[in-house]
């Protein structure tokens, strides 16, 4: 390490309180998803604006799983706080109106954030520096450390606040920030959330067979999180030279390497890598994408273009939803118009897919859900009554635990057919006989119910 990088990294060096007084009334500050949130420098930052020095300052914040106190009442009552995914710690505020719940694409975050609202500070976790004098964000690159460069090649000021982390790991792409560019950082060496992986159950299981069953040899995988995905990657273990190219890097694609079936060797754009924008799993997981040439870490507008996505032959995109209507309409992130979660790169990589040669995108949902009475509902309405993140023109897959529609290009009665055929048997003579009620289909359509699929 050059002794200059030493110097360098000791002149920037501050206690977290020391670092935010560089932030000034009226900043406009992006902070990344999950880990990549400074935990220290956000509980600091939070102090300041709960003091009422920062009231004019505006946050754009990801999934916030790292820095509760930013989104405490106290706290985000008192500046323009954004939840560009909403966490469970947001959730109660944007409910009440309190967190601004913020509609993006993935993609469209930086230049978004840049172009039209002058963000000028990003708050990142970062890897110790290398003997270079670089840092590695890896662990959330997400949108924050592309409106940095996006902002640099335009011109406009990007100030840069770096929380760096002894278990924050070192990885490979386009993620990295020289201590020349940094305009402060502090020190703060806690553990990365290590979530274990959701069990899968029933349901996840029938999901991921029929999936399954569409994934050729030599396609690139871009997976969500939950039980699904999990079980997914061990009904792909008998597929071959699989790739990866995702939103999050999660423990399913370290199960498939080790199960030597992710080997990314025939992938059409960037061969031979691991592609994605976070890394969300086990400490295992944070060990293998450490130093490992094999893996890459870029910025969302790089990893959700779907230009970009669309490069890869056989690309297959696995997302959830939470609600879908028989014309194919999708809800992904609220609870009829209540806000619940969010779109990530969802519709970015639904896209991708589609333009991609060979490629499907797989949208899944449990067919019902249980109310606090006990009662239980349809998942898929007549018509949804929520924010529709996915629309009816865009869908190619939809599945749930009782099988799989393809509805890209269908016209409403195939639409109507194919999605009740996939609903719960018990809801199925419903929603025919309301498609119906609605004009949806013409009243004589004949659907037989009794054909369709029944068993898990």
């Amino acid at each position: 390490m050059y002794k200059d990088w030493q110097d360098m990294y000791k002149e920037k060096l501050k206690t977290p309180e020391e670092a935010v007084k560089l932030v000034e009334n009226g900043d406009r500050i992006s902070f990344p998803t999950a880990n990549g949130n400074p935990r220290f420098l956000s509980t600091a930052l939070a102090g300041r604006i709960k003091n009422g020095e920062l009231p004019d300052c505006e946050l754009t914040v990801g999934l916030n799983l790292n820095a509760p106190e930013l989104c405490k009442p106290e706290v985000a009552s008192k500046c323009y706080y954004r939840a560009g995914y909403i966490s469970p710690f947001e959730r109660p505020m944007a409910q009440q109106g309190i967190c601004d719940p913020t509609p993006f694409r993935f993609t469209d975050i930086p230049r978004t954030c840049v172009q039209d609202r002058d963000y000028n500070v990003v708050f990142m976790t970062a890897s110790p520096m290398n003997e270079h004098g670089w840092f590695s964000a890896a662990m959330s690159c997400s949108h924050s450390y592309s409106m940095t460069r996006q902002a640099w090649a335009k011109g406009k000021p990007m100030r840069v606040f770096l929380e760096v982390n002894n278990n924050a790991p070192f990885v490979h792409g386009q993620n990295h920030f020289h201590i020349s560019e940094v305009t402060v950082l502090t020190e703060a060496n806690w553990d990365i959330i290590a979530p274990p992986p959701d069990k899968p159950n029933q349901k996840d299981e029938a999901m991921a067979n029929y999936i399954a069953e569409l994934v050729p040899d030599g396609a690139t995988l871009q997976l969500g999180i939950g039980g699904l995905p999990n079980i997914l990657g061990k009904y792909l273990t008998s597929k071959k030279d699989l790739g990866c190219h995702t939103e999050m890097i999660v423990d399913a694609y370290l199960e498939l390497y080790k199960a030597g079936v992710l080997t990314n060797r025939r992938k059409t754009f960037m061969p031979h890598k691991t592609i994605g924008t976070i890394i969300w799993g086990s400490k295992e997981l944070h060990g293998f994408c450490h130093n490992n040439p094999g893996v890459e870490i870029h910025g969302i507008d790089f990893c959700a273009n779907p230009n970009i996505i669309a490069l890869h032959d056989d690309f297959i995109a696995v997302n959830s939803i939470m609600e879908c209507d028989l014309a194919g309409q999708c809800v992904s992130e609220s609870m009829g118009i209540v806000p619940y979660s969010g779109m990530g790169g969802q519709a970015d990589f639904v896209q991708g897919a589609w333009q991609s040669k060979g490629g499907k995108a797989f949208l899944c949902l449990y067919s019902t859900f249980t109310d606090k009475e006990g009662t239980e509902h349809s998942k898929i309405a007549p018509v949804v009554n929520g924010w529709v993140g996915i629309s009816r023109w865009d869908v190619q897959y939809l599945v749930t635990e009782y099988g799989c529609a393809y509805i890209k290009g269908t016209g409403m009665r195939e639409r109507v057919r194919n999605i009740v055929g996939i609903a719960h048997p018990d809801f199925r003579e419903w929603l025919v006989a309301e498609a119906k009620r609605l004009n949806l289909i013409d009243s004589r359509s004949d659907i037989n119910i009794k054909k369709m699929r029944k068993i898990v």
